[in-house]
């Protein structure tokens, strides 16, 4: 329940202004497609409504920690405070991450006290699974319940050959699976119970049946998180997909396949038909040559104690993004030529991450407990923590005084997240120590071309310390612990679509390209873009979805101006400048670059926590490319003839956006 409310004055004055969205249109529709809800009224939110949402579901949380440990509100302050924080996300100087532009101000955070919604991602160890039947089956019930409310895990393999796989019994319990979040996530627990049992002392290993009886049929509505239900299809899959894994372990340990395929089933099973998002990175050692041939789906080796094909594994291998934990020992000759072949694996180093805040300052080893990073690499964190980044664009600041004020209000917002409790207890007892939040940068490249790398380094360098005051004096006001982290650099996505600039520290595909995004064909938001003048036609892929194409003009650098090392030294500065968690960076490299991964990694693996590289697609590598170059006549003669987007009395759309594109960062 809100008990914050913006003065209704305040609020009228953004009423029939303009929003700055980017991207001719394309921030609109983004804006419109993924985080406008339906209000009570049966149409949706505009943005000085959503604003609204999110700051009152912000400052209501801050309020509420306040009373309740009777440390004593200020309402004045409180509405003053509030109205600046709400101009500045307005007007796009900064903006609260995807899962928060969502969720917050909304039942599920305020009533029904599901804290994980508001955060972008995870990190689980599986490190203990040999501990209990408890500790082993965690960390995939956590990946399923995690994954249900659109937060992107990463996960490690670490406890393989901890546990004995016993198959099945007799099927004598009948489980009758709710429908709810909770029922999905505890038939996975069951399930894998029935499989791990023995391996702790039970006497039998119990079998498990279920009925989806009570499972909402596809399409019908889900009123809590929003969105439709996919039915029962999907969970149904999944346990059938354990279960055939697993009884191929029968009396043999659990494998380092065996755990990364479970956890990529579960986010297989989350995004089917499209109805949820969720991403997934697997960590697992540079050494062991069972994990960096997860991929390779014709492997099949007696040796390894796995068969892969090509038709079995690929149906969910796809699921995770793959990484090798590294070091500065580390030979990376025979990794870095696998990585030039498809861009996996990536690169984690621990040892900096443990070690390291920003690379530029000494080491302080406040994260000797992290255990990974989240899916896309920009976050440490330790096992069932979370992670909640603001995103800030210092390309869109006034002036280096504008950015720094801006700064306050996108760290106190990713603080407030670090108040609400989950419903996981492991999680709660690790976020209310670390206190850990990620203000992240994005549009960078933007930024040097607009001003300088030194003027940047001065912003960045005085935006940290800057930072770590307010840190201080917010964690004196609301007496909670000083954030372990405060800085990160995300890849960004969604969220920088609305703002109109380049996703964190990465170069843009071409001077002149057509973005494209698909769009259901049953979206109420087709006519709008048909009357717009846009291009659109049908999936190639997806005979339910339509693609819309929209051009796209960059000022400044592209992706064929710059080198591989541009780009990783890019990345460095800002680890040593801005980020104390993490850059996430994924490296487009040239096919006569490929042989230079070994070098690149060589030479910065004393600066880097984590880097991915991903080989530049060849135009027309596929039908229907995220981005296609076109030149600047074709994109003059395109933009003529587009007209301003125009969105009215429209109902919620029911599936949430999916882009032309394979990187699942984008799902974040």
């Amino acid at each position: 329940m809100l008990n914050f409310k913006l003065d209704e004055d305040f609020i009228m004055q953004y009423k029939d202004v303009k929003p700055d969205f980017g991207f001719n249109g394309l921030g609109l529709l983004t804006y419109y497609r993924t985080y406008s809800r339906l209000k009570s009224d049966g149409t949706n939110e505009e943005w000085y409504e959503t604003v609204r949402r999110v700051v009152e579901g912000a400052y209501s949380l801050q309020k509420q920690h306040i009373l309740n440990n009777e440390l004593g509100w200020n309402n004045r302050k409180g509405q003053r405070s509030a109205q600046e924080m709400y101009d500045r996300i307005f007007k796009m100087k900064f903006l609260p991450p995807g899962r928060m532009l969502w969720a917050l101000g909304t039942p599920i955070i305020h009533e029904r006290k599901v804290g994980q919604a508001l955060f972008n991602c995870a990190f689980v160890s599986t490190v203990n699974i040999g501990k209990g039947i408890e500790e082993a089956i965690k960390p995939f019930t956590f990946m399923m319940d995690m994954s249900m409310v659109g937060v992107g895990v990463g996960f490690d393999v670490e406890g393989a050959e901890k546990i004995e796989i016993n198959k099945q019994e007799e099927e004598d319990e009948l489980y009758v699976i709710p429908d709810s979040r909770e029922g999905w996530v505890m038939s996975v627990e069951k399930l894998l119970f029935s499989y791990f049992a023995k391996s702790f002392g039970f006497n039998k290993s119990c079998g498990v049946k279920f009925s989806y009886d009570h499972i909402r049929p596809q399409g019908a509505p889900i009123k809590g998180f929003g969105g439709v239900s996919s039915g029962p299809a999907p969970l149904e899959k999944l346990h059938n997909q354990i279960r055939q894994s697993l009884n191929k372990l029968n009396g043999k340990h659990i494998t380092v396949t065996a755990i990364t395929d479970i956890m990529n089933m579960i986010g297989q099973c989350v995004v089917a038909g499209n109805v949820r998002r969720t991403a997934q990175i697997a960590l697992g050692p540079v050494s062991n040559s069972e994990y960096r041939k997860l991929k390779d789906y014709n492997w099949n080796s007696k040796e390894e104690k796995y068969e892969g094909t090509m038709s079995h594994r690929a149906a969910w291998g796809w699921a995770s993004n793959n990484s090798v934990t590294v070091d500065a020992d580390t030979n990376f000759a025979e990794v870095a030529q696998q990585t030039a072949k498809n861009g996996e694996p990536g690169f984690v180093f621990m040892d900096n991450i443990r070690a390291f805040s920003r690379m530029s300052d000494p080491a302080d080893f406040k994260d000797e407990k992290a255990m990974g990073t989240n899916p896309c690499g920009e976050q440490t964190l330790e096992s069932y923590e979370l992670c909640c980044l603001v995103e800030t664009f210092p390309s869109r600041a006034e002036s280096k005084e504008d950015y720094l004020r801006t700064l306050k209000f996108a760290y106190l917002l990713g603080k407030t997240a670090t108040l609400v409790n989950t419903t996981w207890h492991e999680t709660n007892r690790v976020q209310k120590r670390n206190r850990r939040i990620g203000t992240s940068v994005s549009g960078i490249t933007n930024f040097i071309e607009k001003h300088s790398l030194e003027t940047l380094r001065v912003w960045l360098d005085l935006g940290y310390k800057h930072i770590q005051s307010w840190d201080e004096i917010y964690s004196s006001w609301l007496c909670v612990p000083r954030s372990i982290k405060t800085t990160s650099v995300k890849p960004s996505g969604t969220v920088s679509l609305l703002a109109g600039v380049n996703p964190g520290c990465h170069f843009p595909e071409f001077d002149y390209y057509i973005r494209r995004v698909r769009i259901a064909k049953t979206s109420l938001l087709i006519p709008a873009i048909q009357e717009a003048g846009l291009h659109i036609e049908d999936d190639v892929v997806d005979p339910s979805s339509l693609v819309v194409e929209f051009p796209v003009h960059n000022e400044g650098k592209s992706l064929k101006d710059v080198s591989i090392w541009e780009q990783v030294a890019l990345a460095v500065f800002l680890q040593k400048y801005w980020s104390d968690n993490q850059v996430s960076c994924t490296v487009t490299f040239k096919p006569h670059e490929g042989d230079q991964i070994k070098t690149v990694l060589d030479y910065f693996k004393y600066d880097l926590k984590a880097i991915s590289f991903l080989p530049k697609l060849e135009l027309g590598a596929y039908a229907q490319m995220p981005y296609e170059a076109i030149t600047k006549e074709r994109y003059t003669n395109l933009i003529k003839d587009i007209r301003p987007i125009e969105f009215k009395e429209l109902a919620e759309d029911s599936i949430g956006e999916k882009f032309c594109s394979n990187d699942v960062c984008e799902l974040t």
